[in-house]
């Protein structure tokens, strides 16, 4: 049975095994400019706002060039990132049948095209939505509501697959269905224990799921 019509996604963590790269990015970031070696779990507390965002905030003065050095660490160290397998797999299938496809991610557009267009999937998305194209990060429903009008979808036909609980709850706000994927989540625990539509802990299990209900 046919039951979406939408699908949006999540990046990091989500399409994308990026976490490692954005963590080491940070790194380098922080130890040039503030001479921090600062933890995962101390870069992880700064997300929410865009890449640039965060830098305005850390670095101040030195905005410019810390971006300058953000972008440049991050496109050529991006073999340490990769899309994961079975991925592109599921955008080739649904994009073949028709579903609209979206991607809502809290990274700015700079980010969010390098890693798209590297690993080769951009082109599978009708609409990309970063934290620099709308007013408030997730869980703003903003970036699920854009998507939604403008391919004037009905929202109990629209799922958003993530691995966050910014996601989950993006998907209240906005009334469509949420998908929890916990394959390589920051917050595993605490997704599950949060609660979402359906859970999925390999890309195999999605892809089944995907493949029965659109």
């Amino acid at each position: 049975m046919k039951n979406f019509d939408g699908v949006i996604f999540d990046v990091d963590g989500t399409l994308t095994s990026t976490n490692e790269l954005i963590y080491a990015t940070f790194r380098h970031i922080t130890n040039k400019y503030l001479n921090k070696n600062y933890t995962n779990e101390e870069i992880y507390s700064m997300f929410g706002p865009t890449e640039d965002g965060i830098l305005k905030d850390i670095c101040g003065d030195n905005y410019e060039s810390a971006r300058k050095d953000y972008y440049d660490f991050y496109t050529k160290n991006h073999h340490m990132a990769d899309i994961y397998p079975g991925i592109d797999d599921i955008l080739k299938m649904l994009k073949e049948r028709g579903i609209k496809l979206s991607v809502y991610t809290g990274k700015g557009s700079t980010a969010a095209a390098i890693t798209l267009k590297k690993l080769g999937i951009y082109d599978f998305f009708d609409m990309v939505v970063t934290g620099d194209d709308i007013k408030d990060h997730k869980p703003s429903p903003e970036g699920v509501d854009v998507f939604v009008n403008k391919f004037n979808l009905d929202r109990s036909r629209v799922l958003i697959v993530g691995d966050a609980i910014a996601d989950i709850k993006a998907a209240r706000n906005s009334g469509i269905k949420s998908a929890s994927v916990v394959w390589d989540s920051y917050a595993k625990e605490k997704v599950l224990a949060y609660g979402s539509d359906y859970v999925f802990h390999t890309v195999e299990e999605l892809k089944v799921f995907l493949e029965e209900n659109t």
